[in-house]
């Protein structure tokens, strides 16, 4: 504009608009997600793109809550703050989230494109993924590809859905109702309290807890119903009325065994670098193992807290994870505070930021010893890596060995076995073994615990 003065660049420094502008957005960014009703330590470990998908869920699960007869939004909280004191009264003596972690299975929310509008916390414990991971994500991306037709069919009001092309999974997104989903008006549909919407199928899910196929089979019970407060539009702009979604108990077709029912509430996780530093974990991890976050970070690299015995396959699934984005079932002992060995069945991934892996976070759920030992004679008990390839040279072993050397019997046997290629030199003991590498770990570790 004419005569408008353009701010110089701040003393010392020189102007960078596209800068500043990062750095709003990121400002704007960390205030939005500290408005999102998750704890602080989940809050934490999200991207930017994973703070906008769900600010939008909640937003629209919100209006949802608002243009419905129901006013208990807390639902989405998982806790036990209701939204007025009516709702407090109705809810007493047993608040929402009491019901909900009472029931075999989770709470399951799906529109008619496929949308998982919500989904309650307690799908951790069934099938190790976080409320958050799958908030306004595809639920046809959980799906085993054999079962997607069938929740298609359940989906449609008259179980006949349009014909998705092959190979499609399921509409993305943001997209427009697509190929899968038909808007319909009110009147060209059964009434709501109609058995004809009720709904009873079984379908296959992904799952991070099973160590054999890999998915969890789940019998979905409940019935479609209309979602308000949406404001769809179809492609021509017109407001689309309320359309029907799925609302859905979640229960495994097996009933659970007394072991899982014990275990399934103390599924935690925690944030690590990428050599397996801690750097957070939850509320039920600092049950589980009695460490606040600060005694976590004090030890260096995690696999101070790992059984000796358990070291060299955590790494093997540390390098697979590197290589893969995901490590796969891990199950291995844990040392708590109170100096005990704890069985974990765990599943890590990476995070990526900027196409690059930033950080890692491990879900896992704790087991008894009878299940940790069943796994451990299980277990292949050689080498992870052969001498004849290069991966002999992640861990700088100089000759092979028939097991792993015991360091607490060190008669001027020094080893050179290093962790995985995430160590960048470190600073050597005076024995010459580095401190980040597995033979370090295991020597800062107590000959008491075993």
């Amino acid at each position: 504009l004419p005569g408008r003065v353009r701010p110089g660049p701040a003393e010392g420094g020189t102007s960078n608009p596209s800068k500043r502008h990062r750095e709003r957005l990121n400002r704007e960014l960390e205030r939005l997600a500290g408005l999102l009703p998750f704890p602080e330590e989940v809050v934490a470990g999200l991207d930017k793109l994973s703070v906008l998908r769900l600010s939008a869920g909640y937003l629209r699960a919100k209006s949802f809550f608002s243009g419905s007869s129901c006013d208990q939004v807390f639902i989405l909280r998982g806790n036990t703050k209701p939204l007025s004191q009516a709702s407090a009264s109705r809810a007493a003596p047993f608040s929402c989230s009491s019901i909900i972690q009472a029931l075999n299975g989770f709470v399951l929310v799906v529109t008619s494109e496929g949308l998982i509008f919500y989904s309650s916390h307690t799908i951790q414990d069934y099938l190790g993924f976080h409320q958050t991971d799958v908030m306004h994500q595809s639920v046809f991306e959980l799906i085993h590809t054999e079962d997607q037709q069938e929740f298609r069919r359940n989906l449609h009001w008259a179980l006949n859905p349009p014909h998705a092309p092959k190979g499609e999974p399921s509409p993305e997104g943001e997209k427009s109702l697509g190929s899968s989903a038909v808007a319909y008006k009110p009147d060209q549909l059964p009434p709501e309290n109609s058995s004809f919407l009720e709904r009873s199928f079984v379908c296959r899910f992904r799952c991070l807890l099973d160590n054999s196929s890999g998915f969890l089979a789940l019998n979905l019970q409940g019935r479609l119903k209309f979602l308000h407060g949406q404001n769809k539009r179809a492609e021509d702009g017109s407001a689309l009325p309320p359309q029907l979604a799925l609302f859905a108990i979640s229960t495994p077709l097996q009933p659970p065994s007394i072991l899982q029912i014990r275990t399934k509430n103390m599924i935690f996780r925690t944030k690590h670098k990428l050599d397996f530093t801690p750097l957070a974990c939850d509320a039920k991890g600092k049950i589980v193992l009695g460490y606040t976050e600060a005694e976590l970070r004090m030890c260096g690299t995690g696999y101070q807290f790992v059984h000796a015995a358990d070291m060299l396959y955590c790494a093997e699934n540390h390098v697979r994870m590197m290589k893969t984005g995901e490590s796969g079932l891990t199950v291995f002992r844990l040392l708590t505070k109170e100096n005990r060995w704890k069985w974990v069945q765990a599943n890590a991934r990476l995070v990526y930021k900027n196409g690059k892996p930033e950080y890692i976070i491990v879900t896992q759920r704790p087991l008894v010893d009878e299940e940790g030992g069943e796994h451990l004679q299980k277990r292949s008990m050689h080498l992870p890596f052969t001498f004849a390839t290069g991966e002999a040279l992640l861990y700088q072993s100089a000759y092979p060995l028939p097991g792993f050397p015991d360091p607490f019997q060190s008669k001027g046997k020094t080893s050179k076995s290093k962790k995985t290629s995430h160590s960048h030199g470190g600073c050597s003991q005076k024995d010459g073994v580095d401190p980040s590498s597995l033979l370090g770990a295991m020597m800062q570790q107590n000959k008491a615990m075993y």
